[in-house]
This record gives structure tokens, sequence and C-alpha cells, in this order.
């Protein structure tokens, strides 16, 4: 005998969605700070054997998120991921095939302010990753210091995040048998600060490290461009040149993250609060640029590379920003 569900009410779903985002948002501000706290405080309490034999654990398994992680397939698998994909909502575009025989480096842009897209998209299955691109394994970077706090490496981990140095990096790109794809947000913490509605600039003119890895393993570039990423979130003026940006890059020199002064709406009304708008996402993955391997790259080599990644990111952009309501005199800025 079948048993059948009725269908879940509107007002009951988005409900759901919004949960779902609230739980996304606390996990990367607010996880952090509590798996360290519970970790210390539990040393103070009966349950002190949990933190001990968790931090010999850590010690043994120390080398793990730089050897390309432990992804928990039931964990990307969730359902929770789901209803976030429907509240924005976030979709995920192939214009070319990536062959599961080779590797391959995916440059995100832009950040945005959480870098919404990037993570649902490669860290999750919620938007079809593994139909869309059947045989290849996605791993996405993050700031390192991250994987430095107890607990939450392993949840970060467990949707294939990886620390943002270059031997994790190399680790991943020299993969023996291909069929791993090395997504970087390439403009960083410090692009954040630029993410705001219709913002189309991106740091990425003197950003090359990225080039120059693909080139010293051979591996072709994809770019690919989030189209909505910077709309779900106001941000308060911060030119350059202010006080205020001049104390977030301070900050962002002494704690490695950039702190962007964000807002949108509330959970229970619409007018401030730090929930995104419910404004589409859609990244769009772009054809691979072949790219042929180099141990010692010179410098122009790197340039021309870069140029022609340039081209390639500017001209996915233009062909497909009509689709996403982009007017017809945005164009790309790089800085």
């Amino acid at each position: 005998m079948k048993v059948e569900f009725a269908p879940l009410s509107v007002p009951l779903q988005r409900r759901l969605q919004t949960a779902s985002v609230v739980q996304w948002i606390f996990s990367f501000l607010c996880l952090a700070q509590c798996c360290t706290a519970a970790f210390i405080a539990l040393f103070f309490t009966r349950f002190w054997l949990i933190s001990t034999l968790y931090a010999a654990w850590w010690l043994i398994d120390r080398e793990k998120p730089s050897k390309g992680g432990r992804r928990i397939h039931i964990l990307r698998n969730c359902i929770v991921w789901r209803y976030m994909r429907d509240y924005f909502p976030i979709t995920l575009v192939k214009t070319a095939e990536l062959d599961p025989r080779q590797n391959y480096l995916v440059g995100f842009h832009p950040h945005g302010v959480l870098a919404a897209g990037a993570f649902l998209n490669f860290c999750t299955e919620a938007s079809g990753f593994s139909m869309l691109f059947p045989g290849i394994t996605p791993h996405l970077m993050m700031l390192s210091l991250w994987f430095r706090i107890p607990f939450f490496r392993d949840y970060a981990m467990s949707g294939g995040l990886i620390p943002s140095d270059k031997e994790s990096a190399s680790y991943v790109l020299q993969k023996p048998g291909g069929g791993n794809l090395l997504a970087i947000i390439v403009g960083g913490a410090q692009e954040a600060l630029d993410a705001r509605p219709g913002s189309f600039t991106l740091l990425l003119k003197n950003r090359k490290g990225f080039v120059r890895l693909a080139i010293q393993h051979g591996t072709p570039l994809v770019p690919a461009f989030s189209f909505g990423e910077n709309d779900v979130f106001d941000q308060v003026k911060n030119p350059k040149g202010s006080w205020l940006r001049r104390i977030q890059h301070q900050l962002q020199r002494i704690m490695g993250i950039s702190l962007p002064l964000f807002h949108a709406r509330g959970i229970f009304q619409y007018s401030f609060g730090l929930i995104p708008y419910r404004r589409p996402i859609c990244t769009v993955v772009g054809k691979p640029i072949p790219v042929q391997k180099k141990h010692r790259p010179s410098e122009e080599e790197v340039d021309q590379v870069h140029q022609k990644y340039l081209n390639e990111l500017s001209s996915l952009f233009e062909k497909h920003k009509a689709k996403y309501n982009v007017p017809e005199d945005s164009h790309l800025e790089f800085i």
C-alpha cells in the first residue's frame, strides 16, 4: 500500500525556507564561536572527557582538511538545503560539458556578502550539481582559519569545503584519474566589501595566483558568474578612502576576514534584519579554457592566460546578462 502525503501549504513552505536560511546564516556567523565556547567550557564540567578525546582526534586528523577534506553525502543531500534553494531561489546553469577524466579549476564571481550561491551549488546537492556534471566531485575553498575551530572544521569538511592555501589546492588538482573540481572565490573577503545590489565590480585585475596554479598543474580554467549574488543584501556605504573602509581593511589584515556591515530583512518583518532578501541567484558555469602545463610559468605566460580568462568571463557575463534582468549598459569592472 502506497502512502501519499499531502503537499505542504505555501505559508508553511515559506516558513521552512526562511528557517533554512536562518540556520545557514547562524552556522557561519555564530556556530564557530559556539563551537569554540563549547569546546573550552566542557573542560570545566563532568563532560571534560569529550573535549579531551576530541583534542586527541583533532591532533591525529589535523592534516585532513588539506587532503581533500571528509565529505558526508547525507549532509550534502539534507532537505534543509533544498528549502534554502527555494527561498531565493538558487539555480545552477551548465553551458558546457566537463570531462570527468580531467580536473578543473573554477573561478567563482562575485563573492557577495556570504557567498550563498557558491556554498549551495558546490557544497550541497540542492541545485543538482552531480546530475549536471556527472563524475565530477566539487571542492570549495574557504579561509583556512575556519578549519582551526573545533567541531566546526568537521561541519565545514562535510560539504566539501577545504582550506584556501596552495597545499590544499594542489592536492585536489593533482589527483590522478581526474573528476575533481576546485572552486575558488577569487575576489575573496576583500571583494565582499563592494557587494551591494547592482554592483558588478570584481577584484580580479591583479589576482593571478589561481591562474599560475592552473598552469602549474595543467588544469583547465572555468569561469563562473553568479547573477544576483550581490543583490540579496544591502550594505552600509563604505566608499574607498572613508573611515569605515579603512577600519574594515585594517580588521581584515589582523583577522584575515572582512566585516561588511550588511542588512536586509527580518524574520517576521521586511524592513530591517540580517535575513537575505528573496531575490533569485543564478550561477552560470562557463566553458573550460585549456591550459598548457608548465611547472614554472613566466610572468608573461601567466598574464596571457589571465587576460584570456578575463575575456571569457566578460563574454559569459555579456551573453547571459539579459536573461537575469541586468541592464544592457552594465558591464563587468575589474579592479
